[in-house]
């Protein structure tokens, strides 16, 4: 009966040192490191911090949304510099949808985008109204 029970607490001592120990051999290591690691996405105030001025005239959209889009107008950055709040024109198929200036919702979810192009194409209806008028 002892003989058995020592050779129990020998095997799980076996078996505990083969889980906690690192993995010795370089090939583990190697097959570890190639897998791609998922980019985390970016919320509105991270992808505003790379554009002029924090993205003052220039139009972002949430990646799920199809032809929708905010020209923004306002940022209220905090410290921290990754929150804030933020307004903006809503754009439906680059039309303005609305005159006034609204309030961006979600800016903190990490589901934002720039519009590339969009700076260019705002400035080319502005000289073609110029022209027209």
């Amino acid at each position: 009966m002892q003989k058995a029970i020592g050779l129990c607490r020998r095997s799980l001592g076996l078996i505990r040192s083969f889980c906690t120990s690192a993995p010795t051999s370089n090939a583990a290591t190697v097959v570890l490191s190639k897998t791609p690691k998922r980019r985390k996405k970016k919320n509105f105030f991270e992808v505003a911090q790379f554009l002029p001025n924090w993205g003052v005239g220039y139009q972002m959209a949430k990646s799920h949304w199809v032809e929708v889009s905010y020209q923004i107008t306002k940022i209220n950055l905090y410290k921290d510099g990754r929150h804030g709040k933020a307004w903006g024109i809503v754009y439906k198929n680059g039309v303005t949808a609305a005159d006034a200036p609204k309030k961006i919702s979600g800016v903190h979810k990490r589901c934002w985008r720039y519009v590339p192009d969009s700076k260019k194409a705002t400035e080319n209806l502005l000289k073609q109204e110029a022209q027209a008028a």
